[in-house]
């Protein structure tokens, strides 16, 4: 028989443990703060929330139950209290740490939320690692805030890896700048000038607005933005906006854009509605000291010279005409080839004095003698230039 005590028997019939080991445990009770486990020891095993895992927000009842058996590893065997304490995220860093190691060789693409957004970059954990990204990795262009990215879900590669000084950092810029250069080679395969695209518009500037392709960013100038004038693309282009545009070149990797599309170009028609004797309308643009020119509609402007705006002398157009001011004119000339077109307020003037004077002609019927008209006009030309 043995001269063991019941109590010595049952001490002796419990494992033994040591700092360090791992072992199996089953949870017995969770506390938001704190999970409880019978270890097969004399004392059960105290896991702490900072043992647990490295967020410090999480509460401990959501991610563990009563049941679940989990592998730790013995952190203190006797804390001074009795009770075992144990980690969870220690085991996990040290498989996290493998896992983090096979990925830097194989140059895998990892997967992890991010959990902090410091200044100087972002943090992610994989498998209770965790890694830095440094602002300079985060993307292929400046970002000025990095708060955008709390909580998403970002790839990257290990581009460092030391465990001993436990440094892992890692890169999301070659793969943005990898996937880039690839959407680039699609797209250049596909484009070629004359076809028509749709982009979004991704930034705008005071000479332009730079377009988003798909990889590659073409710039659409203020001079192809309209068939008109377009005096600020700030006040018309809006960045994320989707438009259609006409590739007009590829100069390498540089597109240039433009939205003048030849079914809406004014001078389609206008040898017909600008043709020499027709009366026409336009608002006064800018005016310079040779002449005003007259926009007479979005795309098509046409000089009034200075020595054509009345029968009188004119010594400068800003003496009688001011921007935004409506005119009627004739127009005296219209070369398509060149694009340029002349207008004339003072032959309207003398078209109008000529017809005035012919009807007064043919009211005077008292009078029995042939009225030359042109001699009439000539005469009041000359009395004009005096």
């Amino acid at each position: 028989m043995s001269d063991l005590t019941f109590e010595q028997m049952l001490e002796e019939s419990l494992k033994t443990i040591q700092t360090g080991e791992v072992i199996e445990g089953t949870v017995i009770d969770v506390k938001p703060d704190e999970a409880i486990l019978n270890i097969g020891y004399k004392s059960d095993g105290i896991l702490t929330r900072n043992e647990y895992t490295n967020e410090s927000s999480v509460d401990l009842t959501t991610v563990i139950k009563p049941g679940d058996k989990m592998a730790v590893k013995v952190l203190k065997v006797n804390d001074g209290e009795g009770q075992v304490l144990l980690t969870y995220k220690r085991l996990a860093a040290d498989r996290g740490n493998k896992r983090i190691e096979e990925a830097y060789n194989n140059k895998e693409v990892l997967t992890a939320k991010v959990s902090q957004v410091w200044d100087g970059g972002l943090s992610v954990v994989v498998e209770e690692v965790r890694i830095f990204i440094p602002a300079s990795l985060v993307s292929d262009v400046y970002e000025k805030d990095l708060t955008k990215y709390a909580g998403q879900e970002i790839e990257f590669v290990i581009s460092e890896y030391n465990p001993k000084r436990r440094r892992y950092i890692g890169d999301r810029k070659q793969l943005i700048v990898a996937r880039k250069a690839e959407m680039q080679r699609e797209l250049f395969e596909r484009i070629k000038p004359g076809d028509v695209v749709e982009g979004t518009v991704k930034n705008v500037t005071d000479f332009g607005a730079f377009i988003d392709l798909g990889g590659v960013d073409g710039l659409l100038h203020i001079s192809e933005m309209s068939w008109g004038r377009v005096e600020n693309p700030k006040k018309v282009f809006k960045v994320g906006e989707t438009l259609k545009v006409l590739i007009k070149d590829i100069d390498g990797t540089k597109v240039a854009l433009s939205l003048k599309f030849d079914d809406s170009n004014p001078w389609r028609n206008a040898a017909e509605k600008y043709a020499v004797g027709n009366e026409v309308t336009g608002k006064v643009a800018r005016m310079t000291d040779f002449g005003a020119f007259i926009e007479l509609e979005p795309g098509i402007d046409a000089l009034l010279h200075v020595s054509q705006i009345a029968r009188e002398h004119v010594e400068k157009p800003s003496d009688v005409l001011s921007v935004g001011q409506e005119i009627t004119a004739k127009v005296v000339d219209f070369n398509e080839e060149g694009k340029k077109i002349s207008l004339s307020i003072k032959a309207l003037l003398v078209s109008e004095a000529k017809e005035e004077a012919a009807a007064k002609a043919a009211e005077d019927t008292s009078d029995v003698v042939s009225v030359d008209i042109d001699a009439v006009i000539a005469k009041q030309e000359a009395e004009d230039a005096e």
